[in-house]
């Protein structure tokens, strides 16, 4: 029995296609850092009918955990398919941890950092792929767009990415950070502005590239999800424009590497 488990966790979907993701960044992971990795959801995914996951369930965190505890296993690191410090990983996540300490003491759980790191610009570095990879010329107008957050730390590495990705497109480019939605309080106005509203702005025309920060296909931002729905609207308003969007960075094969990293700064901890 292996001394520890690499769990790659992400939030969690019932959109078949984002499980199958999931299986296959934490194939590459296992790859790369040699030792096994299982797919793990911190919820959702058990909704997915197994017939649609070629006949394997999704796994979710608290029976996951407990499944492995059964067998004896108490040591895991997690490794967070997030962009940040969502609520899901400074809140939820530790809340659970603590509710399955309780009938397992022995339980230790390792959380590695998520995705993106100051000074680190490879996710940038991936978003300038794919906004590339659209192959709009001329003026370049680019709309970094996030599902937006309740939590300040959150939007601030959205805005960061924003500014590397800037920095890598060159002064040809012009990026703004956006979001797809937010609370209506006005202490959330971190968020704003919302992509609808950037795109109905009037220099905001011709093409226009729509870089997706997310992670995994679903309602959000599948092929007919909400942020391409946001598109359309936008175009049936102002015929002169013309949105592009990028595909997921979850779909990079550099995500693997940056992955990877995160679990040795966490490995070496131990």
């Amino acid at each position: 029995m292996p001394e520890s488990l690499t769990l790659l966790v992400d939030n969690g979907s019932l959109e078949p296609a984002a499980t199958l993701q999931l299986r296959e960044l934490a194939a590459a992971l296992a790859g790369r850092i040699g030792a096994p990795v299982a797919p793990v959801s911190l919820l959702h995914s058990s909704g997915i009918a197994p017939a649609q996951l070629g006949g394997a369930p999704a796994e979710i965190l608290e029976p996951a955990l407990v499944r492995r505890l059964a067998e004896g296993l108490k040591d895991f690191i997690i490794v967070p398919l997030f962009f940040g410090p969502s609520r899901a990983l400074t809140e939820y996540l530790p809340e659970r941890v603590a509710h399955l300490r309780k009938p397992h003491p022995g339980l230790r759980v390792q959380l590695a950092p998520p995705l993106f790191a100051a000074g680190d610009d490879r996710l940038a570095r991936i978003l300038a792929d794919h906004v590339r990879a659209v192959g709009v010329t001329g003026p370049l107008r680019v709309a970094l767009v996030d599902h937006g957050s309740p939590a300040r730390e959150v939007n601030a590495v959205r805005d960061a990415l924003a500014a590397q990705l800037q920095g890598l497109l060159g002064s040809g480019a012009v990026v703004a950070a956006c979001s797809m939605e937010r609370r209506p309080e006005p202490e959330y106005d971190f968020n704003e502005p919302l992509l609808g509203k950037l795109l109905a702005r009037p220099e905001w025309t011709g093409d226009v590239v729509v870089a997706l920060q997310f992670l995994s296909p679903g309602r959000h931002a599948g092929p007919e999800g909400e942020v391409a729905q946001i598109c359309r609207r936008a175009e049936t308003g102002r015929p002169g424009l013309r949105t592009h969007l990028t595909p997921l960075v979850g779909a990079h094969p550099a995500l693997s590497a940056i992955l990877a990293d995160r679990w040795r700064a966490t490995k070496r901890e131990l």
